[in-house]
């Protein structure tokens, strides 16, 4: 819940934020839409409390601003175009404003890319590698400890060491993205700041030159010469920590992709890896709810028969690994993954990472937090107590298995201790403890 006037100063923090999230931000963009839309809003709700008047300020200011894009870069008036940013930042507007006055969700409108369209994309001539000048594309979270080390500090550091470079502070988290021909620079910067995590570091020139081969290999050989040697069942999955994406591999996934709640891949990430599986059918895994919709884009891109399930947690992806059939058609093994996931319920204990109100509960920064199908359960101050208190809650007594996979803030013993006091408690249940190795999260927590 929030006033009309606290609406307003989110629309306009969020558009500051984006501005400094950017290392050179260019206006006639999705930034000068978003601040101009905000800027309307913010000037209608200083005449008025009616919410719906501003949202409708927010949209009409979005437009007109969206409609000047031109104007500001001479790209876009060269291509007779208005910059495709901020208009598909306003389509998300208008859905907003138009549910917020009738309360009816508007279909979309979308068509299907026909596979004429995506040859002609596949077909288009790539930029030479030549044209990379920074060529590691340098990736990481930073948790930060405290630090006489200033943000903006460090990002005045970095800047000369490359471009496309993007800074978020979230709080105790800090998200870092460049491309530069100096990574360790970088990441030397980056630890007086914090513990490094997810580090993933690219080198593009080289990614360049293997598209450019696997390209001329797919087009050199015929259709039915490269369908000898896929295989028939291809499996991609996301996930966070060396030991979930090793149970995971166990399992036959056939390619990990690293991100979760902190980084969520793209959807160009997902379709690279689908792309380096030798399969005819390929079941897809987001395993995090944030990641679904980029999983279900990537059907559109790909000519192999992709099938998203859509897993919003690790412990639903391997439920449903269990239930593959290599002996059954795509179909009937969709049905089974699907009906599998939902025999399992998930949980999580992390730590919040700043004061907050949660559904009449007082939250302050630090506090442990459970998290039952994404919904705060439980607040304390133990992780190990905090998990226990979860469990209580999932089980009952067609409970069969609890599995607790610990995560790199939880320490050994104590989660060694909570195993064997859940294994006195619950002995009609097969209770284990394995090592995730997930970051941010101390326990996620499987109940079959």
């Amino acid at each position: 819940e929030c006033s009309s006037a606290e609406f307003a100063k989110a629309l306009s923090d969020g558009a500051q934020e984006a501005y400094k999230a950017v290392m050179k931000p260019t206006e006639g963009t999705i930034l000068t839409v978003a601040r101009v839309a905000a800027e309307h809003a913010v000037s209608e709700s200083e005449k008025t409390d009616n919410i719906v008047e501003i949202a409708e300020k927010w949209l009409e200011g979005g437009l007109d601003a969206l409609e000047k894009t031109p104007e500001q870069l001479l790209a876009l008036k060269q291509a007779g175009v208005v910059d495709a940013g901020g208009r598909g930042w306003m389509y998300i507007v208008e859905g907003a404003v138009s549910y917020l006055k009738t309360g009816a969700i508007v279909k979309t409108n979308y068509v299907p890319v026909s596979e004429s369209t995506k040859k002609k994309i596949k077909a288009k001539p790539a930029n030479k590698s030549e044209n990379i000048k920074f060529k590691y594309c340098t990736e990481f979270i930073i948790q930060r400890i405290p630090s006489d080390t200033a943000v903006d500090e460090f990002r005045n550091k970095i800047s000369p060491k490359g471009d496309c470079m993007l800074v978020i502070d979230d709080d105790e988290i800090i998200k870092v993205h460049i491309h530069t021909n100096h990574p360790g620079y970088v990441l030397e910067e980056a630890v007086k700041l914090g513990e490094l995590i997810d580090v993933k570091i690219d080198n593009m020139k080289k990614q360049h030159s293997s598209i450019l081969e696997e390209r001329g290999v797919q087009e050199a050989k015929p259709a039915s010469e490269q369908s000898e040697k896929l295989e028939e069942y291809g499996f991609v999955a996301v996930s966070a920590g060396k030991g979930l994406s090793g149970i995971l591999t166990d399992l036959g996934i056939s390619r990990i992709i690293e991100g979760g709640q902190t980084m969520n891949p793209s959807t160009n990430d997902i379709f690279k890896a689908v792309n380096k599986v030798p399969a005819k059918n390929i079941f897809i895994f987001p395993n995090n709810k944030n990641i679904i919709m980029a999983a279900n884009q990537v059907r559109e891109l790909s000519d192999k028969n992709i099938v998203v399930i859509p897993t919003t947690s690790i412990p639903q992806c391997i439920t449903a690994m269990m239930a593959f059939n290599p002996g059954k058609d795509p179909d009937t093994n969709e049905k089974a993954f699907n009906k599998a996931m939902r025999v399992v319920s998930s949980a999580e204990v992390t730590y919040a990472v700043r004061d907050t109100e949660y559904e009449g509960h007082s939250i302050k920064k630090g506090d442990i937090l459970g998290i039952i199908e994404g919904k705060i359960s439980a607040i304390g101050k133990s992780p190990e107590g905090v998990a226990e208190k979860l469990i209580e809650r999932m089980t009952d007594d067609d409970t069969e298995f609890i599995t607790i996979y610990q995560g790199r803030p939880a320490k050994k013993q104590p989660a060694e201790d909570m195993a064997d006091k859940l294994s006195d408690l619950y002995e009609d249940c097969e209770v284990s403890l394995k090592k995730g190795g997930q970051p941010l999260y101390y326990y996620i927590i499987s109940v079959e």
